[in-house]
């Protein structure tokens, strides 16, 4: 075989451009010279398989600042369906006055596997050195992108300190009209109501109540939650700022609230957030919920602990439904339990069950049946035995501690609690072996009738 038969055709074609200020009347202008200068320069280079295309490609009278060109759009479309593999052109400014369109060009050669040579610069893609001027080139073009970014924000901070709405999420009361914020009057007067009833009430969570029994819903047709409201309650946009980075501007658009009602509302709220930190629970572990976790309804919804201390200085706890904490009380059809009748119930079955004669009886005798060698149940008989008397000496955290090794999970039905054992752990108490599942069957069996008895 040949050398001349090793050589690969490479299909070159030329792209030519003038801008729209050019004269192009001219017998020979600036388009006829660079697709001369291509055409030789792809001649020049026949040993290495280069061979003009018939097609032309040519944008006279346009610019190079954008890629809305009918040639280049032809050019770019062969390069996808395979025609072309080489692109020629007189200078890289021809291809592209933008860096940015310019690498986006590049990436797509380099995706359809075309290189890109200039008559003028000598830079051919195809070559290590013809790369290295391209990557200092997409780097300029890089640089130029993170400048754009800057102008950018620069643009946007300005247009917020000119009170500008800017985009984001329209919030209620408003939609946006030619990128202005006008007011939806039937939304607008649900949040001057919204103002009004925090003002009388002092209370989200009777808010929630009122606003769910009246119908109102949010923009997307959702009920308000208590976080909903709160939201509503801090956006100063509603007297007619636009905020930015935690500054505020005053906002072309119309505002909803005036200042003095806006003033008694951030009042309120920070007189609340004060008594919530003095005299709410705000540190669970100080009163020592025993059941944090463990309590469910029985559609699986959760129990969480809440404390509140009335001005008499009493604290009272309670166990409040999960819908009910965050969309107010009444939300769901479940009450809130006292923490401390609650936790007495349950303590109570747990002593029961630990203290009593038939369970030690019927614990002791799976022990004996797995090993005869024991004589008498001292060490198992005093544990159970002594645990009432030793219960009410114990730090919260040890009650809490024993309980979660013996209780999974309560359920809070209407006929009563019904507690879900930890058979494993009760077994590991009377010295059954981790694997003896006929043992935990036999002991989960005497527990559930002891707990029916």
């Amino acid at each position: 075989m040949s050398e001349t038969q090793q050589v690969t055709l490479k299909r070159c074609a030329v792209y030519c451009r003038v801008s729209s200020d050019e004269r192009l009347d001219q017998t020979f202008n600036s388009i006829d010279a660079q697709r001369e200068a291509g055409a030789a320069f792809i001649a020049s280079q026949r040993a290495e398989g280069w061979e003009q295309v018939e097609d032309n490609y040519e944008d006279p009278g346009f610019t190079g600042g954008n890629m809305d060109r009918p040639g280049l759009k032809r050019l770019l479309q062969d390069i996808q369906d395979g025609k072309i593999d080489i692109v020629v052109v007189y200078k890289i400014d021809r291809l592209s006055r933008s860096l940015a369109d310019f690498a986006k060009m590049i990436q797509l050669f380099d995706r359809y596997k075309a290189s890109f040579s200039s008559v003028t610069q000598q830079i051919n893609s195809a070559t290590s050195m013809g790369r290295l001027m391209l990557n200092v080139l997409l780097s300029f073009a890089q640089f130029e992108r993170e400048v754009t970014g800057e102008r950018i924000r620069d643009k946007f901070a300005a247009s917020k300190r000119k009170g500008m709405w800017m985009g984001g999420q329209v919030p209620m009361g408003y939609c946006v009209d030619n990128r202005k914020l006008v007011v939806v009057p039937e939304e607008a007067e649900v949040v001057r109501q919204i103002f009004d009833s925090f003002v009388a009430t002092r209370s989200t969570t009777l808010m929630v109540k009122q606003l769910v029994e009246q119908g109102v819903t949010s923009k997307n047709g959702k009920p308000l939650s208590k976080q909903a409201l709160y939201t509503i309650l801090h956006n100063r946009l509603y007297i007619g700022d636009i905020g930015h980075k935690g500054d505020f501007y005053p906002g072309q658009h119309e505002a909803l609230i005036d200042q003095s009602q806006w003033d008694r509302v951030q009042e309120i709220m920070a007189q609340n957030s004060r008594d919530r930190a003095r005299d709410t629970f705000g540190q669970k572990c100080r009163h020592g919920f025993l059941l944090r976790g463990m309590m469910f309804t029985a559609d699986g919804d959760l129990y969480l602990p809440m404390a509140t201390r009335k001005t008499s200085g009493k604290l009272y706890r309670y166990y409040v439904v999960n819908k009910n904490q965050k969309m107010g009380a009444g939300t769901v059809e479940f009450t809130n339990l006292p923490a401390a009748g609650i936790e007495k119930s349950v303590m109570e079955k747990v002593l029961e069950v630990l203290r009593s004669g038939q369970m030690v009886h019927k614990c002791w005798e799976q022990v004996c049946s797995l090993n005869p060698k024991l004589t008498e149940p001292e060490a198992m008989v005093l544990f159970f035995k002594n645990t009432a008397g030793i219960w009410d000496q114990l730090a919260t955290q040890a009650k809490q501690d024993i309980v979660r090794t013996l209780i999974k999970r309560i359920t809070v039905a209407p006929e009563g609690l019904h507690l879900d054992w930890r058979f494993e752990a009760w077994g590991a108490l009377i010295g059954l072996p981790p694997k003896n599942l006929a043992g935990y069957e036999k002991l989960e069996y005497d527990l559930r009738e002891l707990e029916i008895a």
